[in-house]
């Protein structure tokens, strides 16, 4: 089962609005702050002040720069894992055709299985459905490796078969690791939430210090702030955000599975792989 993320309960656009909220709103309450405390001293001055919300800002932008770093490498990961899969099951595939008839054809026809409920998931984004199904095919697929393995145990062809299965679900078992249960910890989350907090309130302060009036630079600011933001949560979204792992390798494999003799074409073609 997939981790659960409390932010996952909320969909990106909501996120994204709850976020722009509570910038605006620390934004507004670190002017009125910084208002009030000029009006009360009239004597605070902005340089100093300066310099210490820059450094907050620096921060910010240093956390900022480590969860994009974070978030982007595991979306990175989890492409890598699509093509490891696909090329994975491909072989298995392959390999299969090196069984008894019986046997290769139910392989493949498990394996194109396999192959389709892979891409469904990505579609319906039901991951539940998508990893109870993968440990059913699993078990299908080692009870008839372990059928024609008990019949033909000193077959050299029939242990490349079993290698390349095994392989084939420990693969599986990286990419759930990957894709659904590696994600930025919440902590990181929380810190970042702060930091924001803390340079927002200091942004406005500052603002009302130096007897500014509040600038659409600081909305350009804002927005910035914000699409970075954007992308950090997309990123750490396996499952339902705009940014998707190409699917391209896995398409390719059903092509090529549909053009090989075994899923349908085997009575037509016969057992030439």
């Amino acid at each position: 089962m997939p981790s659960t993320n409390p932010l996952d309960y909320l969909p990106l656009w909501a996120l994204l609005g709850l976020f722009t909220l509570a910038v605006l709103l620390f934004l507004e309450a670190g002017f009125r702050l910084g208002k009030r405390r000029w009006k009360a001293t009239e004597g605070e001055s902005a340089g100093p002040l300066g310099t210490i919300v820059g450094s907050t800002l620096g921060l910010l932008a240093f956390m900022l720069a480590f969860s994009f770093s974070l978030t982007a490498s595991r979306f990175e990961a989890r492409r890598q894992m699509v093509v490891e899969e696909a090329n994975s099951i491909g072989t298995t595939y392959l390999r299969a055709g090196l069984l008894p008839a019986a046997t290769a054809s139910e392989v493949r026809e498990l394996l194109k299985e396999y192959v389709d409920s892979r891409l469904e998931v990505t579609q319906t984004g039901d991951v539940d459905l998508a990893l109870k199904r993968a440990n059913e095919l699993h078990l299908k697929l080692w009870r008839a490796a372990e059928s024609v393995g008990k019949s033909q145990s000193d077959s050299i062809v029939v242990g490349l078969f079993i290698e390349s299965l095994n392989e084939t679900i420990d693969i599986h078992a990286k990419r759930v690791l990957v894709g659904l249960q590696s994600r930025m910890p919440m902590v990181l989350w929380l810190a970042l939430f702060c930091l924001t907090a803390f340079s927002m309130l200091g942004v406005g302060y500052h603002e009302a210090i130096a007897k500014s009036t509040r600038s659409p630079a600081t909305l350009l600011f804002v927005l910035g702030f914000l699409t970075v933001l954007a992308l950090v949560l997309d990123l750490d979204r396996p499952i339902g955000g705009y940014l998707r792992v190409n699917q391209e390798a896995m398409v390719n494999l059903k092509s090529m599975i549909e053009e090989l003799p075994g899923t349908g074409q085997l009575g037509e073609r016969g057992e030439d792989s």
